[in-house]
């Protein structure tokens, strides 16, 4: 598990795992002692079969740089001394099935992330490898697919109807333990700011969730899906009944995004802005410091289009209640370029107007791409603006990329002989395919073959 600092408070990412598809409630037993006991267990007796615990392998790239100092016992001192070693590594972490029929399974990215082989343990102890379908690491949403038979799958519930106050139950292996049963509250929505740099709308929540359950689910009492567990925060990375959970409606819209495209597609408003607090709200004399206040609009932007302008504010996404900036750019960032989005903005003059936007492509997207193989980490990939194949924008030294002889304006446009037109092509290729690979790569007027394995 890898551990982000947020104001000297480690983040462990974690989850938990989730709880499957069948319209089961938490309902009371048969009486004991003459007198009926609330408990959950009719319910989760139904829907456990729908968490699945990920064991990985694979190998990390690892660089390491003699000091200046010591060049000279190591040889030329003026040769490169920076040197790359794959180091082994084994994790766990947890899944749900959400699709039983196409054995879809969604998990957290970083719980697959370099992964090289993806092992599945059923409830009932069958084990079945899993091949990678996509994933999205801005999100920290990955899906699986297995092969088997009789698998219960997990319903998603409408995230956007939950409430603070409603009961919730996590399920999980935390340390290596077997299948866990937390129950606790929604304790808050609409979390951000854990990275800066994601896509972050969290549910928050005081079930226990602990290292280990990285990929896992949250559940409702009805057993169906409000959320993937992502994250804890805590002083030294335990639990202190502070979750987090990526709601399952973002979800539900970036699997579907990797199962058609094999990448998310993520559309883009065009705006810059900041959130709304006591002085803006002063300022624009709103009645609350909640919403998205809007410094920029880029020209030509999906928001520039619908006639959006700097001053607005945005209060309302798809006439659900905004609280910060962050949380607009989580909820507009898991919605797909081309698909439209209904915002309420409060105007200069204090007036309230819905706007219905057509998002935009993202016109400089970035894939991760070790998360595509690992031996292109270290390669800035992005479709080719005339489906040709992928583009190679830069190749950072000493690379993985750059150690296979991938250059900066270099085009992949086949692999083995077979032509790729897009990442998602390229991805689902290597996903159902093992062993050497040759990368067609198109340099200037040249053609060569590159070999990874």
């Amino acid at each position: 598990m890898k551990k982000l600092s947020v104001l000297a408070t480690s983040i462990l990412l974690s989850g938990t795992i989730a709880v499957a598809s069948l319209p089961a409630q938490a309902n009371l037993p048969f009486s004991v002692n003459g007198q009926q006991m609330p408990s959950l267990a009719p319910m989760l007796e139904k829907v456990t079969p729908g968490v699945v615990l990920i064991s990985v392998t694979g190998t990390h790239v690892e660089k390491s740089k003699v000091p200046d100092a010591f060049k000279f016992f190591f040889g030329n001192p003026n040769q490169n001394q920076n040197q790359s070693r794959e180091r082994e590594f084994r994790g766990l972490g947890s899944g749900v099935i959400i699709d039983a029929d196409k054995g879809y399974i969604v998990t957290n990215n970083h719980v697959i992330n370099e992964a090289d082989e993806i092992q599945i343990t059923l409830k009932d102890g069958r084990q079945i490898k899993a091949k990678k379908i996509g994933s999205d690491a801005s999100s920290d949403i990955a899906l699986l697919q297995i092969a088997a038979e009789n698998l219960v799958e997990v319903k998603l519930a409408d995230s956007d109807n939950i409430r603070v106050g409603d009961f919730t139950v996590a399920i999980g292996s935390p340390f290596g333990l077997g299948q866990t049963v937390t129950s606790g509250i929604i304790s808050a929505l609409g979390r951000s700011g854990l990275n800066a740099q994601n896509y972050e709308d969290f549910i928050q929540t005081d079930a226990a969730i602990n290292s280990g359950n990285s990929g896992g689910a949250l559940i409702d009492l009805n057993g169906k899906l409000v959320g993937i567990n992502t994250a804890i925060l805590g002083p030294n990375g335990g639990n202190v009944g502070i979750g987090f959970a990526i709601p399952s409606n973002m979800v539900d819209n970036l699997v579907k995004q990797i199962i058609e495209f094999g990448e998310v597609r993520r559309g883009v408003l065009g705006v810059l802005g900041r959130s709304v607090n006591g002085e803006i709200a002063k300022a624009l004399e709103l009645e609350s410091n909640q919403g998205g206040f809007i410094e920029q609009v880029v020209a030509d932007s999906a928001a520039d289009d619908a006639g959006i302008e700097a001053g607005d504010v945005i209060i309302k996404v798809n006439g659900k209640m905004v609280k910060t900036f962050a949380e607009i750019r989580g909820k507009i960032g898991s919605i797909g370029a081309g698909k439209n989005v209904e915002l309420t903005v409060i105007k200069k003059d204090g007036s309230e107007k819905d706007y219905d936007v057509t998002l935009k492509k993202q016109e400089t997207a970035k894939v991760e791409a070790a998360s595509i193989h690992r031996m292109l980490d270290g390669a800035e990939l992005e479709n080719n603006a005339n489906g040709q194949g992928i583009d190679i924008n830069s190749v950072d030294e000493d690379s993985p990329a750059a150690v296979i002889g991938l250059q900066r304006g270099d085009v992949i446009s086949g692999i083995n002989r077979t032509r790729i037109k897009s990442i998602g092509e390229l991805r689902s290729y290597l996903n159902d395919n093992k062993g050497v690979f040759a990368l067609n790569v198109v340099r200037g007027n040249s053609t060569l073959f590159l070999m990874i394995r």
